[in-house]
């Protein structure tokens, strides 16, 4: 197995998956009768709002709102709240002071709101960033100043904590491809804090059950059946393969030699290209998992060397964003070269020798020259036999004029 570590390029895709806020509140025990609200301690000598509520009786709500956007990240919380708790917006900012709240009306309601862009993340104080298979935790705490009374504080802290889990990385790039050597044919693309292995190979038949191990040599018009699936993390990512494209050259951008188009823009750009749905065999469609195959019929280019390389550019989208990981196949502009476009991870795989077998000369002589002597054997007979018909009919005819005269 070999893996090789890629400089990458990289876009980051954002959304609200799941918040975690815990705000901490003091009310009256004599009002706490709604233990949904509030909470009595142990000694039932005093008691705190639960979640989102304050006020004596727990009856108001700070209507917390969480937001993690494409690229930001924002909390906040209504300035009645805040004022309920002698908290003035000057004092709300994240572990970093200099990155501070503002006052914004949402939905109508004025708010105190803090937001950062992705880019702040750890310069406002986030916390070290945790991971497991499939996502990322951004976790942040909005904090207010204590006012200070002298030499004394009496109004509590606010301390309000959110996590925004994203997912893995949405797209991709590699600096340059990776030239299979081995029966494992894939790259680990490293993307930030996480991992992602994408693998393409050659498999014998529509079966997809044996992959050639070696450089494969495949005779003209044979189908090429190709496999490009995304093997760790395993059935996460949707995968579309964007473009793939054949070179006589191993570098994929080479201007020397012949290029052809296969698949442009996901979309099919040779005749006797189809897609295979990986579950089932039949025809299936690009983007749909994180497994894709296709196959094309075998050709070779018009000069030598008669061997090519194929080179393919992936995406990778997170699971419910088909959107992007499918292709619009009916409005595509043409472009003349075919290139690797920065944003996209791009695999190559060869070479892939074309079976030209070498006919004898025996056999050139019998299918060529043979015939071509059988032909003129044949028309000599056909001269004989006219010219031998034709001295029979003189003779016939000289011995009749004999018989006349006599």
């Amino acid at each position: 197995m070999i893996q090789i570590g890629l400089k990458l390029s990289v876009v980051l895709v954002l959304f609200l998956d799941f918040t975690r806020q815990r705000v901490e509140g003091i009310c009256s025990v004599q009002h706490c009768n709604d233990r949904t609200r509030c909470v009595l301690s142990k000694d039932q000598r005093s008691c705190k709002c639960t979640t989102g509520y304050y006020a004596d009786q727990c009856d108001k709500h700070a209507n917390l709102k969480v937001m993690c956007g494409r690229d930001h990240m924002a909390i906040g919380a209504t300035e009645d709240f805040f004022k309920y708790h002698n908290v003035s917006l000057e004092s709300l900012h994240f572990p970093n002071k200099s990155c501070r709240a503002q006052r914004e009306v949402v939905d109508g309601v004025p708010h105190y709101m803090s937001r950062i862009s992705k880019d702040q993340y750890l310069t406002c104080g986030g916390k070290p960033l945790e991971k497991n298979h499939t996502h990322i935790f951004y976790s942040l705490s909005l904090l207010s100043e204590p006012r200070v009374n002298g030499n004394i504080i009496r109004d509590p802290v606010i301390k309000i904590n959110f996590t925004c889990i994203h997912p893995y990385i949405k797209r991709a790039s590699l600096t340059f491809p990776v030239i299979p050597s081995s029966s494992e044919h894939h790259t680990v693309m490293h993307v930030d804090e996480v991992d992602a292995t994408i693998q393409m190979m050659l498999y014998t038949d529509d079966s997809y059950s044996k992959a050639h191990s070696t450089a494969p040599t495949i005779e003209l018009r044979d189908k090429v059946y190709v496999e490009v699936t995304v093997t760790e993390p395993a059935d996460f990512f949707l995968l579309m393969v964007s473009g793939c494209w054949a070179t006589q050259s191993p570098k994929p951008n080479s201007t020397e030699g012949y290029v052809h188009t296969l698949l442009r823009h996901g979309c099919v750009d040779d005749q006797t290209v189809s897609f295979l749905n990986a579950s089932t065999g039949q025809s299936g469609r690009n983007g749909d998992s994180s497994t894709v195959r296709y196959s094309f019929d075998m050709f070779r280019f018009l000069a030598e060397p008669h061997e090519l390389y194929l080179h393919c550019t992936v995406q990778l989208c997170e699971p419910d964003d088909h959107k992007s990981c499918t292709p619009n196949c009916n409005s595509i502009s043409k472009r003349e070269a075919v290139r690797a476009d920065p944003t996209l991870g791009l695999l190559s795989y060869g070479p892939i020798r074309i079976e030209m077998p070498d006919r004898p000369q025996s056999n050139i002589l019998m299918t060529v020259v043979l015939p071509v002597a059988g032909v003129w054997t044949v028309g000599f007979f056909l001269i004989i036999l006219i010219t031998v018909a034709k001295a029979g009919s003189r003779r016939l005819a000289k011995m009749g004029s004999t018989d006349n005269s006599m």
